[in-house]
């Protein structure tokens, strides 16, 4: 890459990530929670005043729901094709693929728990503006809600509210793969039911 773009390039990460962060209504605590990453370091990386490593930009593209490319704003190669990369996010052992490439609306995942891993960071249940469906692919997922608790086998789903202290972890002696779909709050599934018959 030319050393001038490169330079353009990392000049709006930052305000980039504010743009990002805002669209989604949240704020630095709201992001801290879910990446682990401290509101100073998150407001000095928005702000520029903070060099970007992979070991911060990983856990915010997780965050985002955006491969890595797409959350520095990096410059088409003029292939067309989607490319959607696992991300594996630090501390937790667990790999993330987003599933969609855009930065507003629903976010789908598909992540893979190894054994005994879970998604709580500092050891303790964490909460942020927005709701959660799962579904599990593979394996036994435990999730913690609230003062709640289920545990959900291959081809079981669940929905909460992440405004509630929350984890997933892996209820199995084998890695548990699941898809989870997270809309900002107040955005909802809708289930359609009204189904009619076709005529040919």
């Amino acid at each position: 890459m030319d050393p001038g773009v490169l330079k353009a390039v990392l000049q709006a990460v930052g305000p980039r990530l504010r743009a990002l962060r805002r669209q989604g209504r949240a704020t630095l605590d709201d992001i801290s929670e879910r990446s682990g990453i401290s509101s100073s370091t998150l407001s000095r990386l928005e702000s520029g005043q903070r060099k970007f490593t992979l070991d911060l930009l990983l856990p915010l593209a997780v965050v985002h729901g955006l491969p890595l490319d797409e959350l520095v704003g990096a410059p088409p190669t003029g292939d067309p094709r989607l490319h959607l990369r696992p991300v594996a996010v630090p501390g937790q052992g667990q790999t993330v693929l987003p599933l969609v490439r855009h930065s507003g609306g629903p976010h789908v995942h598909k992540h893979v728990l190894p054994v005994r891993a879970t998604t709580a960071t500092r050891q303790s249940l964490h909460a942020h503006a927005g709701y959660s469906w799962v579904y599990v692919m593979r394996g036994r997922l435990s999730i913690t809600a609230g003062s709640r608790r289920v545990v959900l086998v291959a081809g079981e789903a669940t929905e909460f509210d992440t405004r509630l202290p929350h984890s997933l972890s892996n209820a199995d002696e084998q890695p548990v793969e699941f898809l989870s779909v997270f809309g900002a709050q107040g955005e909802r599934m809708r289930i359609v039911t009204s189904w009619v018959e076709c005529s040919e």
